[in-house]
């Protein structure tokens, strides 16, 4: 996909835009914003992944595979493409060839600080084009920057909320808040739909969480967002087994399996070892009793991960199920096995040389039921870790929060400024669109400090807001580090 000039990412309609604006266009300003939320609870969105799309995109992508090619191939290529898809000369190209003997991009981007919470129908993001020529600019990036950004403020949104369920059932059930970063487990990677989707996805989550089995999301925060595993904890795991592990000592010796695993391989440390490949509720009441003197003289835990079934069910019971175990639930079957202590607020949690771990098709309604039903059966939420899959992250869209980068100002030769907007009346109101120049702005808020919006101001008023420069002319602006990130979203708690 390198060989993609980065002028062709945009979907086939804004090749032509260029000459459809008024001949005398100076100037369009445009704004990237979440217009509403799907999932009732959330009221706000947390901004990531700005900086990663500027440097990958606006910078390296667009300097090697663009301004940094021969001038003559570009437009070849170019003209080759756009004429095989509209026909023969079907757009002029001395727009692309001005921009490519330019050499950089004639944009100033603003956004608020990643990290930011930013309420619905307040914009994220403005962008504006520098050089009255290349007005075409602003919004032919529209597809592009949709694309790259919309999904990892989404991840990073949904993240934050687990996060918050997981503090609220921490405090009323006395656990240990400082296992919380440790309670969601980045589960998705194989679920998603790329690598870089992964990768994006996945940083998103460890702005909330340090559990993560996506490794590169790790080395995606230390390229784009200053961190530095030698210094700080960016995500990390846990020794764990697999299906095709389990499988492999035979379905007779499965309790020689587990010995072998906690007595041999690892006689130290935390190790989480998949459980149902065969009878769940065998390895819990007849197993797990039997190795119980070597699980309680190890120097760490083990972690027992149930991989199907009612998620629910198999945590905090089956009113319905066969087995007293199973009618009792996991969490409960463990604590008759080998008991624990109680927390502050009088909740049960288990031997610290014993846990659970469930990661299969986790959703926040899930995680809700789960933590809610333990905390009935007297059990503090810190008895377990949820793995967050594709079931979470990929089961979201573009419209999860309404993203939508629409143009409000634009400036003519003959007109001077105006302001745009779009307010369709076929819809009910969740397209209708800001107006003029912004100002985002904390002086502006409501009682409860959200960020509010002031649209059609002046471009002194314009200039004050929260919004900082990210981009201009070519050069990144205002870098922000995971740490810092990571500190603003916490605030958020």
């Amino acid at each position: 996909m390198r060989n993609i000039l980065p002028v062709l990412l945009k979907d086939g309609y804004k090749v032509g835009h260029k000459f459809q604006y008024p001949a005398d266009t100076t100037l369009v300003y445009s704004n990237l914003t979440p217009r509403g939320s799907r999932i009732p609870e959330v009221d706000g969105v947390i901004a990531f992944g700005f900086q990663y799309f500027v440097e990958e995109y606006l910078i390296r992508q667009f300097n090697q595979g663009f301004f940094w090619r021969d001038h003559e191939d570009v437009l070849r290529m170019y003209k080759r493409r756009i004429d095989n898809y509209l026909g023969p000369d079907a757009v002029p190209v001395d727009h692309i060839a001005a921009l490519h003997k330019l050499g950089y991009l004639p944009l100033l981007i603003k956004a608020v600080p990643e990290g930011t919470k930013v309420p619905f129908r307040v914009p994220m993001l403005t962008i504006r084009n520098t050089k009255p020529e290349f007005y075409w600019l602003t919004n032919m990036l529209e597809t592009l920057m949709s694309n790259v950004l919309w999904q990892a403020s989404t991840s990073a949104t949904i993240a934050h909320q687990y996060r918050k369920t997981f503090e609220k059932y921490a405090e009323e059930t006395g656990g240990d808040k400082a296992f919380v970063p440790w309670q969601g487990h980045d589960f998705s990677f194989r679920g998603l739909s790329g690598i870089e989707a992964a990768c994006m996805s996945g940083a998103a989550h460890l702005l909330s969480f340090t559990g993560t089995d996506t490794i590169p999301a790790i080395d995606f925060l230390e390229e784009y967002y200053l961190a530095d595993s030698d210094k700080e904890l960016i995500g990390g795991s846990v020794t764990a087994t697999e299906h095709s592990v389990m499988s492999m000592g035979g379905v007779t010796d499965e309790l020689g399996t587990f010995k072998r695993l906690i007595t041999e391989v690892y006689p130290k440390g935390i190790v989480s070892v998949v459980s149902d490949t065969w009878d769940f509720w065998k390895v819990i009441t007849e197993y797990l009793p039997a190795l119980k003197p070597e699980i309680l003289a190890r120097d760490g835990k083990l972690v027992i991960r149930p991989d199907s079934g009612d998620p629910v069910k198999i945590i905090c019971g089956d009113p319905d199920g066969i087995s007293p175990a199973e009618r009792a639930g996991a969490i409960d079957a463990l604590w008759y096995t080998f008991g624990g202590s109680l927390t502050s607020k009088g909740y049960k949690q288990l031997d610290p040389h014993i846990g659970l771990i469930y990661g299969d098709s986790i959703t926040p309604e899930r995680q809700r039921q789960i933590l809610e039903g333990l905390k009935q059966n007297g059990f503090a939420s810190t008895n377990v870790v949820l793995g967050i899959g594709s079931y979470t992250y990929q089961h979201v869209t573009r419209d999860t929060f309404g993203f939508a980068i629409k143009a409000t100002y634009g400036e003519t030769k003959s007109g001077g400024g105006k302001a745009i907007f779009k307010q369709p009346k076929t819809d009910d109101g969740l397209k209708n669109s800001a107006r003029g120049l912004l100002c985002v702005d904390q002086k502006y808020h409501d009682p409860n400090g959200k960020l509010l919006l002031l649209d059609e101001v002046n471009w002194d008023l314009e200039s004050r807001g929260i919004l900082q420069p990210i981009f201009h002319n070519g050069l990144p602006q205002n870098k922000q580090s995971l740490a810092q990130i990571r500190k603003r979203v916490e605030s958020y708690l």
